[in-house]
């Protein structure tokens, strides 16, 4: 068998012979065309480009515009932080990913006891790439300080999701429940490595989606109570940003924190 023939039998076993032809194949000659009608005008048609060895190329796949090759949670539950990191960065599962700025992994101990979960980047979170920073930010370092802890320093900070979600006037705005569902894989990686002893979720988007439980379910119903999430004890307070909207519930996300600071001592 000759080279010529070993190869074509190749194309044919693995499926792809009969869509390439080989320069080295004798074409037939075809008879002559009719002579046409003098008023019909033939239109020149254009030759296909040279090749090396082929004469036609087989068509590539379309690319997807969603979704990344990593995102599987599955796979997620298995990387480690360097891996996680990487894969946050490239993510275009949902639509938040075509404004971003950067990716807000997330900030601080990754063996910390406490870990404190917002909703998502705002504008200043999106230009920095790190989670809560401007006031909203410093509200929560003095809440950290009460605590007896500071950024970085056995407290992890992280979202529920990593991109900043806007509205259509490129406002802030909460994540909805698909771009929540969307990311949570990466949440719920990120608290498997850090395997804190207690979570604090900051507002009602990450109370709910931590919880799993229905859109217009109140922070209020869920204050004062402490939870579970995945064997852990978590308690639900207000954001930092409502809060400095709302300056008379800063005693309640006080007694949110001793509830907080009570559950991590037993």
């Amino acid at each position: 068998m000759t080279n010529d023939q070993r190869r074509s039998a190749y194309l044919e076993e693995i499926g792809i012979g009969p869509v390439w032809k080989r320069r080295s194949v004798q074409i037939e000659a075809v008879p002559e065309p009719k002579p046409r009608p003098e008023h019909i005008v033939e239109q020149p048609v254009a030759a296909p480009a040279p090749h090396d060895d082929l004469l036609f190329e087989p068509a590539m796949p379309e690319m997807e515009t969603h979704g990344s090759s990593n995102y599987d949670p599955a796979v997620i539950a298995r990387m480690d932080w360097a891996t996680l990191k990487e894969t946050v960065s490239g993510c275009t599962k949902c639509d938040l990913c075509r404004n971003r700025t950067h990716t807000v992994f997330g900030v601080g101990d990754e063996k910390a006891k406490w870990l404190f979960v917002g909703e998502g980047p705002g504008r200043n979170e999106d230009l920095r790439g790190e989670p809560f920073v401007g006031q909203a930010g410093k509200l929560l370092d003095n809440m950290l300080l009460a605590l007896g802890l500071k950024r970085g320093d056995n407290a992890y900070i992280a979202n529920i999701v990593k991109c900043r979600p806007t509205d259509a006037a490129g406002k802030d705005r909460p994540p909805t429940a698909e771009e929540s569902a969307a990311c949570i894989p990466y949440l719920q990686r990120q608290i498997s490595l850090i395997q804190p002893s207690i979570i604090v979720a900051l507002g009602k988007t990450a109370a709910l989606s931590l919880l799993n439980l229905r859109p217009d379910t109140p922070v209020s119903k869920l204050r004062g109570t402490v939870h579970t999430y995945a064997d852990l004890p978590l308690v639900v307070t207000y954001h930092p940003a409502y809060l400095l909207r709302s300056l008379t519930d800063k005693k309640k996300a006080w007694d949110d924190l001793c509830l907080a600071m009570a559950t991590y001592g037993r």
